[in-house]
């Protein structure tokens, strides 16, 4: 694969020597202007991230940094962006990004992550009835993902692959139902949820048919920013220990 996920960053913080700017700082070195938190997401990923009800993007990523927000005593504002755009975003339109990003050798040239938050694995849609099983199975096909995901990276390595990137994974699953693709990889939980929407239409195959590695999810940080780093990570441990990530999960994966 061409993007090596890097599973031992689960719980490893990076570090550089070197303090790269992001917004505006204050003199206690927290990003963003008066206390707030510039924050970009894809809201076209659910459950972690969706337009929700009022028109503001919602989802378990979104409700996961306004609980960091409120433990760092930062206003959270959240912009809704392309994917692809987010880690090159940070440093000027941004200062952070949760997207349901994973960490990948390529990303970590342009951003450093926070601990890791969720472990995920990818998954496969297929219309109902399809012979899709195995990973030999996948060779040859029309495949559509989401433009700069891991599903895009996965897919732009399987041997015959004829691969269709899309700015929203709803747009690969559409053109799946109206019969221009043979499948689309996209993570599991998204997939499930698409495959719930599209339950007379669409089959969920979980990745690990198809040998696909965990990946984890993190917070995109500005390169070198180890203060905001530690921030946010032990925002995130506090959250963990309080039992707040654990009703998030609840509310938004699991319910």
């Amino acid at each position: 694969m061409k993007k090596k996920i890097f599973a031992l960053l689960l719980t490893t913080m990076l570090t550089v020597s070197s303090l790269a700017g992001c917004g505006s700082s204050s003199s206690d070195g927290t990003k963003g202007a008066n206390g707030t938190l510039k924050v970009g997401t894809n809201a076209a990923f659910p459950p972690f991230e969706y337009v929700g009800d009022d028109g503001n993007p919602d989802g378990f990523d979104i409700a996961l940094i306004n609980a960091i927000g409120e433990k760092l005593n930062m206003d959270v504002q959240v912009q809704d962006m392309e994917f692809e755009s987010l880690c090159t975003s940070i440093g000027n339109k941004i200062d952070v990004a949760i997207a349901g990003m994973t960490i990948t050798e390529e990303r970590l040239n342009t951003v450093d992550f926070s601990d890791s938050y969720y472990e995920a694995v990818q998954a496969v849609l297929v219309p109902k009835g399809s012979t899709i099983a195995t990973a030999d199975d996948l060779k040859n096909l029309k495949i559509g993902a989401q433009l700069g995901t891991t599903g895009e990276f996965i897919a732009s390595d399987i041997e015959g692959a004829t691969v269709s990137a899309y700015n929203k994974a709803v747009d690969a699953v559409n053109d799946l139902n109206n019969g221009r693709l043979d499948c689309v990889i996209v993570d599991k939980n998204p997939a499930e949820v698409f495959g719930s929407q599209f339950s007379d239409k669409l089959d969920v195959i979980d990745g690990t048919a198809f040998d696909f590695e965990p990946e984890f999810y993190a917070i995109a940080l500005p390169k070198g920013n180890t203060d905001l780093a530690t921030k946010i990570n032990d925002a995130l441990k506090e959250l963990k220990n309080d039992g707040t990530y654990d009703s998030l999960v609840k509310k938004y994966i699991e319910e």
